[in-house]
């Protein structure tokens, strides 16, 4: 694994459309599909990543607990298969049930939408507000493998909280930290 930071896209960006394979349900998920929703976190991530598979309990709780509230979330899976099996089609729908994920996890084959987002790591998180403009990017909290941190989300929460009250977030946002997206051969981005 390679440690990778997010890119940290500009704030304001408009959320880059998408309409991608939901494995678990066999049905193609777009960007229009949460249009009603008060905020959409679109979320970069794999089965495999140690980074993702440390806050994976932690994170299913989290969007479960802010649903109701309005948050939509997707999770995006952009990862080369054919290199990295482990984070095929068919073991992101077992790694759904195993995580408790309650939220579309959808398979980025083509990799064109994590390049749109210009998306760097798993987990990396981008946070729009009902507006679909980019409020947040950054990390879920402090915690990483190994740091004896406690997994709490707190950075994104925050974030969250605030884009649901209709407020502008302030202060330093942390770019996330994980694997780096495992780029086909010559799809590797040049940010």
């Amino acid at each position: 694994m390679v440690r990778t930071e997010s890119t940290m896209l500009a704030l304001g960006t408009k959320a880059p459309d998408f309409k991608l394979l939901e494995p678990k349900t066999g049905s193609l998920v777009s960007l229009a599909d949460f249009k009603d929703h008060a905020a959409l976190l679109v979320i970069f991530m794999c089965n495999h990543c140690p980074y993702v598979k440390h806050i994976g309990k932690e994170l299913g709780l989290f969007i479960h607990n802010y649903r109701a509230k309005g948050l939509a979330t997707v999770g995006i899976n952009a990862n080369d298969v054919e290199n990295y099996p482990d984070d095929s089609p068919e073991k992101m729908v077992d790694e759904i049930k195993i995580q408790g994920y309650s939220f579309p996890y959808l398979y980025d084959e083509s990799q064109k939408v994590a390049q749109a987002y210009k998306a760097a790591c798993t987990p990396d998180f981008f946070l729009f507000d009902k507006n679909r403009k980019l409020v947040y990017r950054g990390q879920f909290d402090d915690s990483r493998p190994g740091n004896s941190v406690s997994v709490t989300g707190k950075d994104l929460k925050i974030a969250v909280e605030t884009t649901l009250k209709g407020e502008s977030l302030i202060g330093e946002q942390l770019p996330s930290v994980g694997c780096n997206i495992k780029w086909k051969p010559g799809n590797a981005p040049s940010y």
